[in-house]
């Protein structure tokens, strides 16, 4: 039961610290592909802390589960967590309480499936109104582009089994020809990364735990990374300047140049951050980075596994 306790604590001790820690450290908006894998890695260091102490908590509790959990260790290591020294209620009780989170961090993941399958399908449909096939055409035609007529400039990424890319006819109007081009790359660098899968994550975790730091933290700064790391993507193929130039061209008419909610606020900053091109990390430090961020969801296995390996030993 101790291990678990420590499990515990260290789940606590890492949604606290490291939500500030990402969110103010220097190198992220110059490597979001990075920090996305960082905040990742963090995100699953805590749910694998919960996962490891429900699991050692019920063990503690109940001889069944510690039969399932231990049926194929060795002698000896099941003494060396002490279950004997918490045959209480609390054991049990904490077991209880770790399972319900866990359920209801199944039902808003499966709550957020639901809807994401909704608002596919409603979009779906307008699009077919919008976009109907002509009298020649099949009915369950499948274009990966496809154009809409339109008075504003747009350009999204419609995800799904058949993911298609939607540009109105305004867009194609006032992008010039490589700010088209960019625009491309910034849609299809979205759907070869899957940040859809990615925020509808965060947003489950959000909804079911809205006072837990490190899942407000992670559904906030996904929205502004993924749209970084995008950015990256056309930059690298067609340039910052035509990429940030595209940018403007979409979002001019918007009023997000000016005095707007802090939501369209990104905007003119990712269009500022493409033209002051920050540097990348040195590819030392990018692999340091990498590396500490893949530790973190080590340490809880480490903690969960010491007595036992200890035992070997």
């Amino acid at each position: 039961m101790m291990v678990a306790l420590v499990l515990l604590a260290l789940g606590a001790l890492t949604a606290t610290i490291a939500p500030p820690l990402l969110i103010r450290a220097s190198w992220v908006d110059r490597e979001p592909v990075l920090a996305l894998w960082a905040w990742q890695c963090v995100v699953g260091a805590v749910l694998l802390c919960c996962l490891l102490a429900m699991a050692l908590s019920a063990a503690t509790a109940w001889q069944v589960v510690r039969g399932h959990v231990f049926a194929p260790a060795p002698h000896g290591v099941m003494e060396a967590y002490g279950f004997g020294s918490w045959d209480g209620p609390w054991a049990g009780l904490l077991a209880i309480v770790l399972a319900g989170g866990g359920a209801w961090t199944g039902a808003m993941l499966l709550r957020e499936i639901r809807d994401a399958r909704l608002r596919h399908r409603r979009r779906r449909a307008e699009l077919r109104l919008r976009a109907p096939s002509l009298p020649d055409e099949p009915t369950d035609r499948d274009e990966r582009l496809v154009v809409l007529e339109g008075e504003r400039p747009d350009a999204w990424w419609l995800p799904g089994p058949k993911p298609q890319l939607v540009i109105t006819t305004a867009a194609l109007r006032r992008l010039k020809g490589r700010q088209l081009d960019a625009v491309i790359a910034h849609e299809q660098g979205h759907a070869r990364a899957r940040h859809d899968v990615l925020l509808h994550c965060s947003s489950a975790l959000a909804t079911g735990f809205p006072r837990v730091p490190v899942f407000a933290g992670f559904h906030e700064q996904m929205h502004r990374l993924v749209e970084l790391a995008a950015d990256d993507a056309a930059s690298r193929r067609f340039g910052a300047l035509t990429t940030a130039l595209a940018l403007v061209e979409l979002n001019e008419g918007r009023g997000v140049f000016g005095p707007c909610p802090p939501a369209l606020a990104q905007i003119p900053q990712r269009v500022d951050r493409l033209l002051a091109a920050p540097p990348r990390l040195s590819v030392a430090r990018r692999i340091r980075v990498t590396a500490t961020a893949s530790c973190v969801p080590v340490v809880p296995l480490l903690v969960a596994f010491v007595p036992g390996l200890s035992a070997l030993g």
